[in-house]
């Protein structure tokens, strides 16, 4: 019975990705190599105009600053997951900190980004409040801006950095901490060379779980990013629904999903080496 039940379940996991990710992959991938049609959409008629075009000035500018973004966010964001996490692991009140962190998922993703318009706008909370400081005189432009697209995607991603990290951290034997610093360690050479080495795989999951998504977010740019902060989201978006060019916006899209399939895999090799050099050396 637990056989047959295993079989049912591997043939429902196999339908739901055939359905839900290869058939739009493979339409995306074959849509890439076709001819932009007279009034959208697709001619069914080799082309590699999508891929050239992938090679204009214009595209490498949007796609370095892609890159910026995606990775600032990323190093930022897990720098503040790994401490949050280690607080809320070793807190007795563990259950209202993580209540606090999943609070943000209750309300909508556009609102959320629109309450920092709110607060950092030039007549937010923040300029009003410096303004009345005597700080300065008038509002400062904080919106609109690449650093503004990184703050808004950390705060947006942190939750999502730090649940897996949290998960990891909880399951620490923190003895090993104390034990280092009897032998002569300080707390942060203790922390470096003892708890982040067993971490990586919660790491690894929060590296994921945070530049994928920024790579190809085009809401948060869109919004506060000005019409010259653009990353590769928003021009997916402007061949779709401005330029009505499906090839480049699918070209594009291929090229996204290939370096978010590599980044998975490099992360994958980089685990699995670590875990086996563990045990070789155990």
């Amino acid at each position: 019975m637990m056989k047959n039940y295993g079989q049912r379940y591997t043939y429902a996991m196999l339908f739901w990705l055939t359905v839900f990710f290869v058939f739009p992959f493979l339409i995306i991938l074959v849509g890439s190599f076709l001819k932009k049609g007279l009034y959208g959409g697709f001619e069914f008629e080799f082309s590699l105009a999508a891929y050239t075009s992938l090679f204009s000035g214009t595209m490498k500018k949007v796609t370095l600053n892609t890159l910026f973004v995606s990775v600032a966010t990323t190093v930022l964001t897990v720098a503040m997951a790994i401490p949050s996490a280690y607080y809320i692991a070793r807190s007795p009140h563990k259950e209202k900190l993580l209540f606090l962190v999943i609070i943000p998922f209750w309300t909508n993703f556009l609102i959320r980004i629109f309450a920092w318009i709110a607060i950092l706008g030039n007549n937010g909370l923040v300029n009003s409040f410096l303004i009345s400081l005597g700080v300065f005189n008038a509002p400062v432009q904080l919106l609109y801006n690449r650093w503004a697209i990184i703050l808004i995607m950390i705060y947006t991603s942190l939750p999502f950095a730090i649940l897996p990290l949290y998960a990891i951290i909880e399951k620490f034997d923190f003895s090993l901490l104390e034990a280092a610093r009897d032998l002569g360690a300080t707390k942060w050479q203790s922390v470096y060379k003892i708890l982040i080495p067993l971490i990586i795989p919660g790491i690894t999951t929060a590296v994921l779980f945070t530049f994928i998504p920024a790579f190809g977010n085009f809401a948060i740019p869109d919004i506060v990013g000005g019409n010259d902060i653009r990353m590769l989201g928003n021009i997916i978006n402007e061949k779709l629904k401005t330029a009505r060019n499906w090839p480049a916006a699918s070209s594009i899209s291929m090229v996204l999903t290939l370096i978010s399939v590599f980044m998975v895999l490099m992360f994958n090799r980089i685990t699995a080496s670590r875990d086996s050099q563990q045990k070789t050396e155990t």
